[in-house]
């Protein structure tokens, strides 16, 4: 599965953009698909996961102002990112794995490219 995030750019704080990433397969729709970040200096870290039913986990960090969704037809997934934090400024990745929904970033197998995303204050 090839993955492509697209969406990133600069935005000042209490501001919004909308993350997308395009997957290259029809078996998508059987993929539970991530959304990590990962900041200068930092870890990876997780953000939001949806499931292949559509079942969504978040952060506790971004809960409330993030909202993940899937659109199968298009293979497509979305990170709709709302009320933006300098704190959220990352490279964002999204990633793919078969079977259930997970926060670990080691359990995916497949992952895009990243798109930085810059917050001001």
């Amino acid at each position: 599965v090839q993955l492509q995030a697209s969406g990133g750019g600069l935005v000042q704080a209490g501001g919004s953009l909308r993350l997308s990433c395009a997957a290259d397969r029809r078996t998508f729709r059987s993929y539970a698909m991530g959304w990590f970040r990962q900041a200068p200096g930092k870890e990876r870290e997780f953000v939001a996961v949806i499931s292949w039913s559509g079942a969504t986990y978040y952060a506790d960090s971004v809960k409330g102002r993030f909202t993940i969704s899937r659109n199968n037809a298009k293979n497509t997934v979305y990170l709709q990112m709302n009320s933006l934090k300098p704190e959220d400024t990352a490279v964002y990745h999204c990633a793919a794995r078969q079977g259930s929904a997970l926060s670990d970033p080691y359990k995916y197998d497949y992952w895009g490219q990243g798109t930085l995303v810059t917050v001001s204050s």
